[in-house]
């Protein structure tokens, strides 16, 4: 099984040999719980989302992938921010990719579904916001999240 290693302004960590455009989704439902997934490769808990398919923008895939990983149909109604932080990068083991970030995290809109595990999660829950830190999280879902939840206005990787 691959795993999924993300490093994060380490020195020792592997060179980038990959950039995959990737769509993830920010939804919350009327009592205001977060859709999350928790994945199967490192335990993790995630909003939904991943990579960008040939032919696809990165709107559709958000919303591809939040149904593929939930069973839930959203609506994209915004943007919460762009990720691209070349000192994060995400190294898969079963193939030797190692890809710098490039996320967009939309705002996503419930329309229907119940959520349901996928063979890339072993959960998929409305989550209560209280409970975050209490979850297994990589620190760059904690960010995205945090911005999601306190934030009115796109968040963008300053110049560098």
């Amino acid at each position: 099984m691959s795993q999924r290693v993300d490093w994060h302004n380490d020195p020792a960590a592997p060179e980038v040999n990959s950039i995959r455009p990737s769509a993830g989704a920010f939804v919350l439902d009327d009592p205001g719980r977060i859709l999350l997934v928790r994945r199967n490769d490192t335990g993790n808990w995630t909003m939904p989302g991943g990579a960008m398919e040939p032919g696809e923008s990165l709107t559709a895939a958000a919303v591809r992938k939040t149904f593929e990983e939930t069973g839930i149909t959203i609506e994209v109604t915004g943007l919460v921010g762009i990720w691209t932080n070349p000192r994060h990068r995400i190294e898969n083991t079963a193939n030797g990719e190692v890809r710098q970030e490039c996320s967009i995290i939309y705002a996503g809109r419930y329309l229907a579904g119940e959520p349901t595990p996928s063979p890339e999660n072993t959960h998929a829950e409305w989550v209560s916001p209280a409970i975050i830190p209490s979850l297994q999280m990589d620190r760059s879902q904690r960010v995205r999240i945090d911005w999601a939840l306190n934030r009115d206005f796109p968040h963008l990787d300053p110049n560098p």
